[in-house]
Formats: structure tokens, sequence, C-alpha cells
């Protein structure tokens, strides 16, 4: 497995750590493979309870690496593959997700728990991968976006459904269209963060130690339980998000959001 995700299982708790710290564990190709791997091997590992993700360094994840960006200002799709989830192509037979909405949707596969200790940016890749997970605790100075916008997108790794289900469709609208960004105590205030937390991995963990203790049967039965609401519909809502992002990537008015974002000039845009 790539060094850029690690996974350590102590006890029934599987710690998946994001180890790009240096560039505050944004997305690239390599990253989005880390991850999707990562909850792949974590759907079928003996002995896991629960899943605790959380980001090395100072951030959770700080969204798609600016290499991705500074391609797309040139007028070159996708960045040269760095933003695979943009490739309408690479949906496997049998599932409902291509390879960069997996990065996301992945935790909810997983078939026990799955908590995100979330601090530093949480930015649009980023706070998606977090909508993945079952439970969020959140540092309170925790900088989050759904950013997509800002650089002339849409939320496109799942975000769509899973964001709306959390916070109402109306929040969620306001998010996505300004692409504000808000803090760890907002997102409480929103209901996109389960807990606000000083320590948010060390809570994590705590509450990975209690339901680790509990009947697994039972706590799987659970999440299978509550799968049922999340999945109606999924498959519809993200290949949406695959035709909306395709017809955007490289658009006119979506690089002049890039340059202007680059540039920090306000955009000209063509109506």
């Amino acid at each position: 497995m790539s060094d850029r995700v690690t996974i350590t299982i102590t006890d029934g708790i599987a710690d998946v750590r994001f180890n790009r710290p240096d560039k505050r564990n944004a997305l690239d190709g390599e990253m989005f493979s880390a991850i999707v791997n990562a909850g792949e091997r974590l759907k079928t590992e003996k002995g896991v309870r629960v899943v605790v993700v959380s980001g090395n360094g100072a951030s959770f994840c700080a969204g798609l690496d600016f290499s991705s960006f500074q391609a797309m200002s040139s007028g070159n799709g996708a960045g040269g593959g760095d933003r695979p989830n943009t490739a309408v192509t690479d949906v496997k037979s049998g599932s409902i997700t291509h390879h960069g909405q997996q990065a996301a949707w992945v935790w909810q596969e997983v078939p026990v728990p799955v908590i995100a200790a979330v601090h530093g940016h949480a930015l649009g890749g980023g706070i998606q991968i977090a909508l993945g997970a079952d439970i969020r605790i959140v540092h309170p100075d925790t900088q989050l976006s759904v950013r997509e916008t800002y650089w002339g997108l849409v939320p496109d790794m799942t975000g769509s459904q899973t964001l709306t289900r959390l916070c109402g469709l109306d929040v969620a609208k306001e998010l996505t269209f300004t692409a504000r960004v808000f803090n760890g105590r907002e997102a409480k205030d929103l209901g996109i963060a389960t807990k606000v937390s000083d320590t948010p991995y060390e809570d994590a963990m705590a509450i990975a130690r209690e339901i680790a203790g509990r009947n697994p049967d039972a706590i799987r039965a659970a999440k299978r339980l509550f799968a049922i609401q999340g999945a109606a519909h999924a498959a519809e809502q993200f290949a949406a998000e695959r035709r909306e992002i395709g017809a955007l990537i490289g658009s006119p008015n979506q690089v002049e959001a890039v340059m202007a974002g680059f540039e920090k000039r306000a955009p000209n845009f063509a109506d």
C-alpha cells in the first residue's frame, strides 16, 4: 500500500491517517488511489470493528492539489490526470461511483462505523471525504468549505448527496453557491460536525473504543440499516455529478475562475 495513507489496527480500531503533511494532505492522483485502496482493504479486513480517519500534519485534507488548478488555468482539462474523479469513463462494473467519488463514498461502504477526526483544513474534496464518514469530530478552528464553485466547478465527490442529508437543502445550497469558508463551531451548528473538540483525534479514538466494545454484529447491522436511507437515488445523483463536472472542466468560465483565483482579481465571466 502507498505510504500516502497509513493504517494501524489495534484492539479492533483501524487508525487511518492521510500522510502527505507537506501538502496538507492535498489530493492528487496518488492520494486519491491511496485513500480508495485503504477503504477497499478495510471492507474485508478481519477483526476491524471501527475506523478512525485523520490527517497527519497541519490539516485533515486541504482539497485538490494546486497543480491540477494550474493545469486547468492553461486549459488542460483535469490537470493531466491528477483529478481522476473527473473522468467519466472509469466507473467500474457494478459500482455507482468513479475513482474520485469513491474516495469519499468508500467510507459508507466499509461495514463498520467510520469516524473522521478533522482539524486544520477540510476544503473541497477534503470536506467531501469527511462527509463520507459516519461521525465527524471537528476542531472548533478548522477551516471548512464546499470550495468548488470558487474554482468554477461543482461538488463532484458525492458531496451533493451527503451534504444535503446532513444540513438540509437550503443550507447545502448556500454553502455551495457561496463557497465561503466556515469554522468547526459553525459546522456543528449546521449539522455537519457531529461534535466539536479541541482534541478531535483523541476524542474520536475514545468514541472508537466505546464502539469497539459493543456487539460487532449489532454495530454492523445498525450501519446496514442506516445505509438504506443513504443509498436512495445515490447512483443517479453521482452520475449527475459526473455529467456536470465533465461539462464544466476546461470551459471558458471555469478557466476564468481559476485564473482569477490565482491572480487574486475579480473574475470576468461571460453570460
